[in-house]
């Protein structure tokens, strides 16, 4: 039988098999040819047995949290309480961009912020619209929960930025803890402990503690380089250009017209650069 991993406590793998969850254990070759299946995982299963025999190709892997086959991510963005940071969003951009994974934009805590604030990050959201990222804000359930529909999902970003608060909203019966912010370090506590998939509004739902790792060490620079993918739109005279030193780099001339966002090529430099 053909089923996915929603969940793992221990050393039980539970498998959704046509809307019934089986416990399963893993076959003892997993461990010598280290195999390590992950929520999200479609595998092929001994439904008598509950026994999972084969974990099948991936669309894509993350190992914290260890997550595959993502479609979307809801990149949740507080603009208060913690701070408003493009840096942290376009690295998760990147990261999502890298491992085929559709980033949206999702924004919080918005009544935090006075006017002439919202004003400023508003032509800012509308430029990441611009160049193809759908962006929604947080009270929008019905944007939301069209976006979820026949795609798996994760909500990440910054920690205390209304993950579970958003997931408690378009689900009350989940009722997800939901930790305060720290004043002093001005971030969440985590809340979330075990990776699990949910059903939701005809897709899937994965609720994680939060993506730990945003380092870029396991990429190369062109990777990186071709996850802003507006860059696209302004070929250089070089197809390798980097955007850094070169001579006539398009990118660069667009930065100065303010035609690439400022930030998203400082951005650029320092991810190239870690």
């Amino acid at each position: 039988m053909k089923g996915q991993i929603v969940k793992i406590s221990s050393d039980l793998h539970f498998v959704n098999y046509n809307d019934n969850v089986y416990p399963c254990k893993c076959r003892g070759l997993f461990r010598k040819e280290h195999i390590t299946p992950v929520v999200g995982d479609y595998v092929l299963f001994d439904i008598d047995k509950k026994l999972i025999e084969e974990v099948l190709p991936r669309k894509n892997l993350f190992q914290r949290p260890k997550v595959s086959n993502i479609d979307q991510a809801f990149l949740i963005t507080s603009l208060k309480l913690p701070d408003f940071s493009l840096n942290l969003l376009d690295k998760f951009i990147v990261l999502m961009e890298i491992n085929n994974v559709v980033p949206i934009i999702c924004i919080t805590k918005s009544d935090l912020v006075d006017n002439n604030e919202l004003k400023d990050i508003s032509e800012i959201l509308n430029y990441y619209k611009k160049i193809g990222y759908q962006v929604v804000f947080n009270y929008e359930l019905d944007k939301v929960e069209k976006l979820l529909k026949n795609k798996t999902s994760v909500f990440t970003g910054q920690t205390g930025a209304g993950k579970s608060t958003l997931l408690n909203k378009l689900n009350p019966n989940w009722n997800l803890d939901v930790g305060d912010v720290s004043l002093a370090l001005g971030r969440g506590r985590h809340t979330t402990r075990v990776v699990e998939l949910f059903e939701l509004f005809d897709g899937k739902v994965m609720d994680t503690p939060g993506f730990s790792s945003l380092e870029f060490s396991n990429y190369t620079k062109e990777q990186i380089r071709d996850a802003f993918v507006e860059f696209k739109k302004y070929p250089c005279i070089y197809s390798d250009c980097m955007h850094t030193n070169e001579e006539e780099c398009m990118v660069k001339k667009e930065v100065i017209s303010n035609n690439i966002l400022e930030s998203r090529y400082k951005n650029y430099l320092s991810f190239i650069g870690e």
